[in-house]
């Protein structure tokens, strides 16, 4: 068992690596032994979850990434390709919302900034199909490699006041699965791609929406998905620790084009 769920000696890039839950993901990697390039567009982030890491006894390097530019995203592959040899598994967890594309009652759909919905929606699938093409042309040559997304429980159901962050996640599952199919049939199998799908976690950018900003209380909003989650709690960054291992192990090496939903029930509820 502790060698199928191997994911020591990898070499693991994870975009969005100086946020809470990829940066979570990428301490925990380094852990159980894997080499963390902790990728992120904000530079101090990334050193700080790869300054952890090293701190720890891990090996990690950090380096400033736009996952929205094509030349940032090769650039930062040059510097792992030449630090470690070869990139076996990428996270795409560069991600979030906005207040300016979330409807409320000062902002009605109708309304809704088409910069502010396009932002959100390069960020998250834009984000996620850049990478993916850079660094899954050397996972292809190499000839094995994983490719896994950060998709959302919003993918498989739309929720009230974010349109844009729930189409962009429905479009990475949905990418999810073709890359699989294409990697697989056009390349190799052994370039598997798969997707996790979290719940409800509290992140810097969902926080706004879950808890009320002076008294910390939840919001009604808040209130009512822990009254959906049958667990009835928010989910912790740790929460996805062993599905991505799982993943990105050979313990699922007949495993591809699937999303994994991590979201403590709450889609399995029907509220009744």
């Amino acid at each position: 068992m502790t060698e199928l769920f191997d994911v020591s000696d990898m070499v693991v890039a994870a975009t969005g690596g100086g946020g809470v839950l990829v940066g979570e993901l990428s301490r925990g990697l380094a852990r159980r032994g894997a080499r963390v390039a902790v990728l992120d567009i904000f530079a101090e982030a990334a050193q700080r979850v790869a300054d952890e890491i090293t701190a720890a006894g891990g090996d990690a390097v950090a380096i400033q990434m736009d996952v929205l530019d094509k030349a940032s995203i090769q650039a930062g592959l040059e510097v792992i390709l030449e630090k470690y040899g070869r990139v076996d598994a990428l996270i795409n967890g560069a991600g979030g919302n906005k207040k300016e594309a979330t409807t409320s009652p000062d902002l009605s759909f109708f309304d809704l900034p088409e910069d502010a919905f396009q932002w959100v929606f390069n960020l998250n699938f834009i984000g996620t199909l850049l990478p993916s093409q850079v660094f899954g042309k050397v996972m292809a040559e190499q000839g094995r490699g994983v490719i896994l997304n950060i998709s959302s429980m919003n993918a498989f159901r739309p929720l009230t006041r974010i349109p844009a962050y729930s189409a962009a996640k429905a479009a990475v599952s949905n990418f999810t699965q073709w890359l699989a199919v294409h990697m697989a049939q056009e390349y190799t199998p052994q370039v598997r791609v798969n997707a996790l799908a979290p719940g409800f976690f509290l992140t810097h950018q969902n926080r706004f929406l879950l808890l009320d900003e002076k008294s910390g209380e939840l919001t009604s909003r808040g209130k009512t998905i822990i009254d959906h989650t049958p667990m009835g709690r928010f989910g912790a960054p740790e929460d996805l620790l062993g599905t991505a291992i799982w993943l990105l192990s050979p313990a699922s090496s007949f495993v591809t084009g699937v999303v994994v939903p991590i979201d403590g029930g709450f889609s399995a509820f029907s509220g009744v």
